[in-house]
């Protein structure tokens, strides 16, 4: 079944409790006029949809048609069911996590579920997330070094002779793992200096070679991180979490 079906439309908008803006505009590293818009939304699904024979796990919306490049002022939206977002983000996987942490400038919609969802990332992230941060920077850094981003930044590539955008995107991921996996919260946007740094790479200010060491010595504490030295637990707190989904969908079936 199809993501975007006008079906699924209604059930996302009846049901987001949390949606925020994700993303370049998010981390802070976008560029005026060249980025477009990401935002990704958590909702209660209806109950027929949990303990009957239908199935949603997440509502997409993109302003471009599919196959098309997003562009300046271009929405993409994704969003998830509450239980699909918590299985990813009990992981740590590195995107789900992101509306715990962004800032009040950056939420679109909230509810009283939503805040207190928010208020117990302590219980969602663990040292688990330091594996799938660690993951996905070795998987990039990779690619970059074999020539082999399945992105299509050709005007990037021409201009300063590699993905700049890729490789900032891989150092911001690391950036907020080591971060995440010493404190339990991300700062959005990035901090500096690592903030003007990345934006610098992004305008070609730095080497390739640059932001592929960057990645290794990243990755690097991100192993530390998550083998020896991280405060955070060493798994998330999954009963809290199911009693909490359960909470939050009979209440809402309730009011419906």
């Amino acid at each position: 079944m199809k993501h975007n079906n006008p079906e699924f439309a209604e059930i996302a908008e009846r049901g987001t409790i949390l949606r925020c803006q994700v993303g370049s505009g998010l981390h802070g590293t976008a560029v005026e006029g060249q980025d477009d818009r990401d935002e990704m939304g958590l909702c209660l699904e209806p109950a027929e949809y949990v303990v009957g024979t239908r199935r949603f796990e997440q509502y997409i919306f993109r302003t471009q048609p599919e196959g098309v490049r997003s562009g300046p002022g271009d929405l993409d939206l994704i969003v998830y069911s509450l239980r699909k977002w918590m299985r990813l983000a009990l992981t740590g996987n590195p995107t789900v996590v992101l509306p715990l942490f962004a800032p009040d400038a950056e939420i679109v919609r909230i509810t009283d579920l939503g805040h207190e969802l928010r208020a117990n990332a302590h219980r969602i992230v663990s040292r688990q997330a330091g594996p799938r941060f660690a993951g996905y920077l070795r998987s990039q850094r990779r690619r970059m070094v074999e020539g082999n981003i399945k992105v299509n930044r050709p005007e990037l590539i021409e201009k300063y002779g590699f993905d700049t955008k890729y490789a900032m995107h891989m150092v911001r991921l690391g950036v907020q793992g080591v971060e995440l996996l010493e404190t339990g919260r991300m700062t959005l946007p990035l901090p500096e200096p690592w903030l003007t740094w990345l934006c610098d790479l992004r305008q070609g200010r730095h080497t390739q070679a640059e932001a592929v060491e960057a990645a290794a010595e990243l990755e690097a504490k991100l192993e530390t991180l998550t083998t020896r030295t991280s405060p955070l637990p060493e798994a998330p707190d999954r009963e809290w979490a199911d009693a909490w989904l359960v909470r939050a969908h009979v209440a809402a079936w309730k009011m419906a």
